[in-house]
């Protein structure tokens, strides 16, 4: 069956080289002619892509890989999977295909990148990598709370993005945390599916634009508390109810909820670039190319939710690790060609 790229080198799963992992510090450059940087569904679809066109990846994907997909209990809106799939397992068979096909898999943090070299050099776990081209794919984390009950009841009623798990909550009192226009948003997708969706936000004022604010007044479904922040959140096998603390007057409250959606913000995951990438005035990366994937660094690509953060969807950001994948074979054929 094809895969929709326009380049195939032939590749077969009888062809393919098993993948190995790469694990100590030290010893000579390991190089690469193409280096991925993250392993959510971004990297790992490029791996797949850059594996069948016997580009031989190496995927730096980090000491806990797969992504946020990891957090997730279920992913029901991801093609292929009627009955749905757990996000743990939907990336361990992401990996296993790329694997498959001759993708090695190092799971190790980058540490720093020079990409004013050629060939570029990566530094992981104390060892030095090299690369005629890179994929940078290493996603942004949501901005949880920082309460230990958050943590613990992630992915068991706490979520934070509506869109992805609103649909398990139908017929439920769900609560929504943030005061900007993604708060809002996610509370309005919200009353698709819950009997009613509760809008709390630690100040009286919003930073959500003025007609967002009005919306949500206006629904009969969505109730706004102000001068609330949530201090823990309680249930054992799932979420079961907030306690709130009135930030005005000190006092305290319990709201039943079955859901807990968190909406202050995403953080691109950009530190270990070192600001080698130009980004946009909220600290994701700007694609530079002219409909590609194409970094402001010749031979540098970008995929997935480092630069994406108006859909920050699964299948979104595999198909940008699509792209990104082929950009770069395309790149680094026409760059051996200009050598012969």
């Amino acid at each position: 069956m094809s895969d929709g790229m326009s380049i195939d080198f032939g590749g077969s799963a009888g062809d393919a080289t098993p993948a190995a992992s790469a694990h100590g510090a030290g010893g000579p450059p390991q190089h690469s002619s193409l280096l991925i940087l993250g392993s959510g569904p971004a990297g790992l679809t490029a791996a797949i892509y850059a594996a069948r066109a016997q580009l031989s990846p190496r995927v730096l994907g980090g000491y806990a890989p797969g992504g946020q997909l990891m957090l997730t209990s279920e992913v029901e809106n991801f093609p292929g999977f009627p009955e749905g799939i757990d996000g743990p397992e939907l990336m361990t068979q992401m990996r296993k295909q790329a694997e498959r096909f001759g993708a090695v898999m190092v799971d190790q943090d980058v540490d720093r990148v020079d990409f004013t070299v050629r060939p570029f050099q990566v530094t992981s776990a104390g060892r030095e990598y090299t690369a005629d081209a890179v994929i940078v794919a290493t996603g942004a984390s949501a901005i949880w709370l920082g309460l230990e009950s958050e943590t613990r009841l992630r992915g068991r009623g706490v979520s934070s993005c509506a869109t992805c798990d609103g649909f398990f909550f139908k017929g439920q009192e769900v609560a929504v945390i943030g005061g900007g226009d993604t708060a809002f948003e996610e509370a309005l997708f919200l009353t698709r599916f819950a009997t009613k969706v509760h809008l709390i936000h630690r100040r009286d004022t919003f930073r959500a634009s003025r007609i967002m604010v009005e919306r949500a007044r206006a629904h009969p479904l969505i109730e706004i508390h102000v001068n609330r922040e949530v201090i823990e959140v309680t249930g054992d096998a799932s979420t079961e109810a907030l306690v709130l603390r009135d930030t005005v007057g000190g006092g305290t409250e319990r709201l039943a909820v079955g859901g807990l959606f968190v909406a202050i913000g995403h953080r691109p995951n950009t530190a270990l670039l070192g600001g080698a990438i130009p980004t946009d005035e909220n600290g994701y990366l700007k694609l530079e190319g002219d409909g590609t994937t194409a970094s402001a660094i010749d031979g540098v690509f970008i995929a997935g939710d480092v630069h994406d953060h108006r859909y920050r969807q699964a299948v979104t950001a595999a198909g940008d690790g699509c792209r990104a994948a082929i950009d770069a074979e395309r790149w680094l054929a026409e760059h051996a060609a200009s050598a012969r």
